[in-house]
């Protein structure tokens, strides 16, 4: 039994010297202290008795002694090492002398059997620490494990991440790849299609350059072929006229000489009659100047009623100047105005306004096309303009309200003068005329005349139209050089007559540069209407218009008494033959750039073209024959206007 011990001892002490490299825990360093449980071996010899006593308790006990004396026998000398805690090969050997050592003093003590059982009783618990460590460890290890695969699953878990965020990463850098090679397709499809675009521009302008050079040279062969026929036609007008004239000469010629034979033989007899009378008459006067001159009594007489007579002639006429002067300057109408409807004189305005209203009916009479504006041919939409402003300014002056003064601008000869007249008429105004022209040559009285004729204007109880026509005369730009002070000092005194807004006077104002005006006059302008050349329209009803006034009515008594036409040559009347209105068109296509006033002279050429020929008649020929004459007539003072332009350009 004690060798199983000591065989069990020797194996754990040999174990808990393999186990302390690793823990450094030995055994014999455990919690239990041997030397504490028993005596040493010194004093347990001299206080037990000894152990030839008993001599069943020797012989265990000299067996033990004897097997821990072959285990220490059996164990191999350490080789030399000069650490005391280690060998060479990093093995402890204190522990296991300690070990041998306390089985020594085990063995030699009487509680060895006690001491075997703490010892075994130890070593299980020993055994059952390791176990339970081991169980521990075992644990340990496998959460270890398990950690390990947390990790790696989480490894894993984030390697599949990081994959499926670098396939992310790499699916948009593909997309922003594809969208950019989109986007330069795309880039270069617009350039090409830009590039298509403006060789396709370039393309079609070179043709549109290529058919205007085409046009153009159409245009100037046709202008060129018209030039021609319009020089040929000049010169056959002008060749017939030549004949025509030279068969009028000789005619003429030839009926001078009768009218002469019968003129001297008129001229004879009244001769002989007149020297008669004279002789008679001298002879009566001969024998009272002799009677006077023989009777001193008579002469003195004569001579002093002579005196007499002259005396109050002389008298009487330069007082009647005096008189009558004074009278004109404080009743009769400035003498700025070359036109108006109020008459000279307060008495004679009764009068002339009769006599406008007789004439405004009969020329709304003959006037039956519907144009409300007599002979002024106007636009549609100027004419529906200038209609409202003449019923404003009628209900205006009804309302008591003050008036819109107006500037109408336009190149010569398209109705300004005339619209304005109209205009008056129609508003129920009085209506008066000067010229711009006129205030020049007055000098230092120009602004006394001006402010007479506005003081003339606002004796008018109807409210007076003041038309100025060419405005720009002395209206101009205050700041220019060649304007006098005179003329600066009368638009000072326009400018303070028309400061503020009138109820007696309405400014109306016509030029054809309406820049050339003060800015002062433009300030005080309400209204603005533009005067344009006539459209082909517009010049059809002014070929018709005057064609009635200067052809159809030019033998008829509309104007004058019968005493005065009793005195009168007859005119001879006009027959009309084939003038349709297609012929009037086409004249009024040909009329291109022709004012109103161009094409009334236009028909009164024609009228002196009808009264030039052998019989009175109006054909188609002869009104197209004036009508090409004038046109190139037309265009060549429009070449001779636009030449000195050429040139000072």
């Amino acid at each position: 039994m004690g060798k199983t011990y000591a065989v069990g001892l020797i194996s754990a002490l040999a174990a808990s010297a393999s186990l302390s490299q690793t823990n450094s825990i030995a055994f014999a360093d455990g919690p239990f202290n041997f030397s504490t449980l028993f005596p040493s071996t010194s004093g347990a010899s001299s206080q037990s008795p000894p152990l030839s006593s008993s001599s069943g308790q020797s012989q265990p006990s000299n067996s033990a002694q004897s097997e821990v004396a072959n285990a220490e026998a059996s164990v191999p000398k350490a080789p030399r090492n000069d650490n005391p805690r280690t060998t060479s090969a990093g093995f402890d050997p204190e522990a296991l002398e300690r070990g041998a050592k306390a089985l020594r003093e085990i063995a030699s003590s009487s509680q060895a059997k006690k001491a075997f059982e703490v010892i075994k009783t130890q070593e299980a618990t020993k055994q059952a620490e390791m176990a339970a460590k081991a169980s521990e460890f075992k644990a340990m290890q496998a959460q270890a494990e398990t950690e390990r695969q947390r990790v790696i699953y989480d490894e894993q878990k984030k390697l599949a991440q990081h994959q499926a965020q670098t396939k992310s990463q790499m699916a948009r850098y593909e997309d922003e790849l594809a969208r950019k090679r989109m986007q330069a397709d795309n880039e270069y499809q617009r350039a090409r299609n830009q590039e298509l675009v403006k060789l396709q521009e370039e393309s079609s302008i070179r043709q549109e350059q290529a058919r205007r050079a085409t046009e153009e040279q159409i245009q100037a062969q046709r202008r060129q072929t018209e030039r021609e026929k319009a020089e040929i036609e000049r010169e056959t007008i002008r060749v017939r006229a030549m004949a025509e004239a030279e068969g009028r000469a000789h005619e003429a010629k030839l009926a001078e000489d009768v009218n002469r034979r019968m003129l001297i033989d008129r001229a004879n007899a009244e001769r002989e009659k007149w020297v008669a009378a004279i002789n008679t008459t001298f002879d009566h006067i001969g024998g009272g100047l002799r009677a006077i001159l023989t009777d001193q009594n008579k002469l003195v007489v004569a001579v002093g009623g002579v005196t007499a007579l002259a005396a109050g002639i002389y008298t009487t006429r330069e007082g009647a100047k005096v008189i009558w002067s004074y009278v004109d300057r404080i009743l009769g109408q400035p003498s700025l105005i070359r036109e108006s409807s109020r008459g000279k004189y307060p008495w004679s305005g009764l009068f002339t306004r009769t006599m406008s209203t007789l004439s405004r009916s009969a020329s709304k009479g003959s006037s039956k096309s519907g144009n409300g504006f007599g002979d002024v041919i106007l636009h549609s939409s100027l004419q529906k303009r200038i209609e409202q402003l003449s019923n404003a300014t009628a209900n205006t002056k009804s309302h008591q309200a003050p008036f819109r003064n107006m500037l109408f601008y336009g190149p010569p000869g398209t109705g300004k003068t005339m619209a304005a007249r109209e205009l008056a008429h129609k508003s129920g105004l009085d209506y008066a005329l000067m010229t711009g022209g006129d205030v020049a040559p007055l000098g230092s009285q120009a602004v006394t005349k001006i402010h007479q004729l506005f003081d003339w204007a606002k004796k008018s109880k109807r409210g007076l139209l003041l038309f100025i026509d060419e405005a720009d005369a002395f209206l101009c730009e205050r700041n220019k050089t060649y304007m006098s002070e005179a003329q600066r000092s009368a638009l000072n005194a326009l400018l303070f007559r028309t400061g503020d807004q009138s109820k007696d006077i309405v400014l109306a104002l016509a030029t054809n540069r309406p820049g050339d005006l003060d800015s002062a006059v433009a300030d005080r302008i309400d209204e603005v209407l533009e005067f344009p050349l006539p459209g082909e329209e517009e010049r059809f009803k002014l070929l018709k218009l005057y064609l009635d006034k200067y052809i159809a009515q030019a033998g008829s008594r509309i104007s004058g008494g019968w005493f005065q036409n009793l005195f009168k040559k007859q005119q001879q009347k006009i027959e009309i033959k084939g003038l349709t209105d297609d012929i009037l068109k086409e004249a009024a296509a040909k009329t291109e750039g022709f004012s109103g006033r161009e094409i009334a002279k236009l028909m009164a050429s024609v009228q002196a073209a009808v009264y030039g020929s052998q019989n009175c008649v109006l054909d188609s020929s002869l009104f197209r024959e004036v009508v090409d004459y004038k046109v190139a007539e037309h265009q060549q003072r429009s070449k001779l206007a636009s030449k000195p332009g050429e040139k000072s350009a």
